[in-house]
């Protein structure tokens, strides 16, 4: 059993790009994102994260099956930015959160969030708003096995 921890999130100005269709459009999605902060010279200051606007794992599923989904990715910034067509600079909120730490293939991440939702039903706590994916590490560098993803739940 992975480890979860209550963390307090301070909000965070960044860099974002949120667009309708398929979860396999996250990756190339960063991957404009960070074209767009490299061309524009903004300063990063740290990983990117995906944010999840679907409120359960079903609402997931129906979205992941239809090509539908809501997605939004982001880099946390400092310093003056603008953004240009549907990337925008904005301030993603942060709060309360429980954090658990995947370690391994993406295509494992379904059994990490179980493992946050049992742990969220047993405290009985509930999610207040949309899960976040922190990619710690780059996937076109890293073996599989040692991605590291930090998921964060509001709570």
């Amino acid at each position: 059993m992975r480890s979860i921890l209550t963390v307090d999130a301070p909000p965070r100005k960044v860099v974002g790009i949120r667009r309708t269709g398929d979860y396999e459009e996250i990756g190339p999605m960063i991957t404009e994102l960070a074209s767009f902060i490299e061309e524009h010279n903004i300063t990063v200051i740290g990983p990117p994260a995906y944010i999840c606007h679907e409120e359960s794992l079903e609402a997931v599923q129906v979205a992941a099956e239809a090509g539908n989904a809501d997605i939004e990715v982001a880099f946390p910034i400092t310093g003056e930015a603008e953004g240009s067509g549907d990337i925008r600079v904005y301030e993603l909120p942060g709060g309360k959160m429980a954090r658990i730490i995947h370690m391994g293939p993406y295509s494992e991440l379904p059994d990490t969030y179980q493992e946050l939702f049992r742990w969220l039903g047993e405290n009985h706590l509930t999610i207040t708003g949309p899960v976040r994916e922190v990619y710690i590490n780059d996937p076109e560098t890293t073996e599989e096995d040692l991605l590291v993803t930090w998921i964060y739940a509001p709570i």
